[in-house]
Formats: structure tokens, C-alpha cells, sequence
């Protein structure tokens, strides 16, 4: 029992489950807004259920993918991928399950969740490839999480309308533009790869510019999904308040780079939780 215990934490500790509130918030706006409040605890359960699976396989993916380049990393070294306590097999079969509960469970929402799921998964894993070839491996990172939104549309209504897009685009160039900013911690070791990235490719002063861009994006994109979606006032504070945590959030990575974990675990959890909220809140006294 001991031994599967550890296991568990070993696995949890790879896919880092506590950072799955980066996109649970986002899917459940979509599913509230499509619903036009409350989706039902059925759609609840799958919902949680098609997230957490998406996000293992594409983390479990990325460490299996990734376990040469971690190993020389002195800041994922210590990482179960690398340090022995997982195996390429075991880590495979995780893989594997992830993907069979995914597509399980895209089946029981309806026939677009099926169709969609195995492109889904394609685009989840090819992020953990494009950082060997190209620098817009941080975009990528980005379409992967906001794909989440339009997946809770779809489950709630089978459909993809037009402010479910507007909403993924934000969170797109959210992940992007903090992805950035987390990528700042490797930038000399990347060089030292020959890994793509942007801070490696471009410095740190454009990597911190194209960060900003990014942010600026998802708050307009936000703002327009709110329009869009018809939503009211709570929703306006949550796309406005959102620019003004992102601002934060550039200034706290700017005056010290030490502050890079703060800003992206801290600050983005803080930023979903307090959207999703607000989403809520709006759909209660509309």
C-alpha cells in the first residue's frame, strides 16, 4: 500500500496536478456562459474528468518527450522522469490510459467531443516536439490550454460559437504571454541546446515585449467575448480586471526575475479563479 502511495506522488509530482486550475476556471466559464448558468453536476463530473485526462496525457507526454533535455537541466534534474522514480514504461502507460479516459469520455458527451478528441490529443502532445524546432513552441503551449473553453462549449451544446472562440483566443495569448515569462529561467541553458525558444532566440528585452503584446491580446480578447456573449457587468470587471493582474504580473517578472514562480503560479491561478467567479456571479443577477 505504501509503495502505491508513493507511486501516486510520484505521478502526481510529474504532471504536477495542482496547476490543472490554469485551465479548469476557463472550462467552466465556457460551460456557464453556453448554458446560460448551472450545466448540471453530470456535465460536472465529465468535464473534470476530460480535463484532468487531456492535461496528464499532454504532461505526460511532455516528460516522457523531454526526459534527455531535463536530465542536463540542474532545474528539473531532480524531476521522477529523470531521477529514476518512474520509468519510460511506466510513464508510456500513463500516457496511454490518459488518452483511452479522454477519448472514453468525449464519447459519452456527444458525437463532436468524440470526433474532436483524438485531434485534440494530436495538438496536446505536439507541444512537447516544437521547443527542438521552432520558437513558437510558447504559441503552441497556448492553442493546447485554450482549447479547454471550446471544449466545454462543445460538451454543453455541441456547437462552437463565435464569443467560445474570442474566449479561447484570450487564453491563448494569456498561456503564451506567461509561458514567456517562465521560459526567462532557461534562457542561457536553451542557448547552450540549441533548444527554440524565444528568450534564447531574441534575448530577454524582446522576450519581455512580446510577452506584454500577448497579455494586451487576451485582455482584448476577453473584452470582446464578453460583447460577444452578451454578458453584463461582472463579466466587463472580470476581461478589464484581467488586464490590470496581468500588468502585476509584468512588472513583478521585470524588477526581479527571482519573482518568475510567484508571477506565474501565484498570479495566473489567482487570475482564473477570480474570472470564473465573476462569470458566475454575472450569470446570477443577469
Amino acid at each position: 500500500m505504501q509503495r502505491l502511495i508513493q507511486k501516486a506522488k510520484d505521478f502526481n509530482e510529474l504532471v504536477m496536478f495542482e496547476h490543472s486550475i490554469f485551465s479548469l476556471p476557463f472550462i467552466f466559464i465556457a460551460m456557464v456562459v453556453a448554458a446560460d448558468g448551472w450545466f448540471g453536476f453530470g456535465l460536472l463530473i465529465l468535464g473534470v474528468l476530460a480535463a484532468l485526462s487531456a492535461r496528464n496525457f499532454a504532461m505526460g507526454v511532455n516528460r516522457y518527450a523531454d526526459s534527455d533535455i531535463d536530465a542536463k537541466n540542474p532545474r528539473t534534474a531532480n524531476r521522477p522522469n529523470v531521477d529514476g522514480r518512474l520509468d519510460k514504461s511506466s510513464i508510456l502507460v500513463f500516457i496511454i490510459v490518459n488518452a483511452l479516459v479522454f477519448i472514453a469520455v468525449a464519447y459519452v458527451i456527444n458525437s463532436l467531443a468524440f470526433a474532436l478528441s483524438v485531434p485534440i490529443l494530436a495538438v496536446l502532445a505536439s507541444y512537447s516536439y516544437m521547443k527542438r524546432f521552432s520558437s513558437l513552441a510558447h504559441v503552441v503551449l497556448g492553442v493546447a490550454l485554450g482549447l479547454a473553453p471550446i471544449a466545454g462549449v462543445i460538451a454543453v451544446s455541441a456547437a462552437i460559437p463565435l464569443w467560445s472562440v474570442l474566449l479561447s483566443l484570450g487564453v491563448i495569448f494569456w498561456v503564451a504571454g506567461f509561458d514567456l515569462l517562465y521560459s526567462l529561467q532557461d534562457i542561457d541553458f536553451d542557448k547552450d541546446n540549441d533548444l527554440y525558444s524565444i528568450p534564447s532566440r531574441y534575448g530577454a528585452d524582446a522576450t519581455l515585449f512580446i510577452s506584454a503584446l500577448f497579455h494586451a491580446l487576451a485582455v482584448l480578447f476577453w473584452l470582446l467575448f464578453v460583447w460577444a456573449a452578451g454578458l453584463g457587468f461582472f463579466a466587463f470587471v472580470a476581461a478589464a480586471g484581467s488586464g490590470f493582474v496581468l500588468a502585476y504580473e509584468q512588472r513583478l517578472v521585470r524588477r526581479d526575475f527571482t519573482q518568475i514562480d510567484r508571477a506565474f503560479f501565484t498570479v495566473n491561478g489567482y487570475l482564473g479563479i477570480a474570472f470564473f467567479v465573476l462569470i458566475v456571479l454575472d450569470r446570477m443577477v443577469s
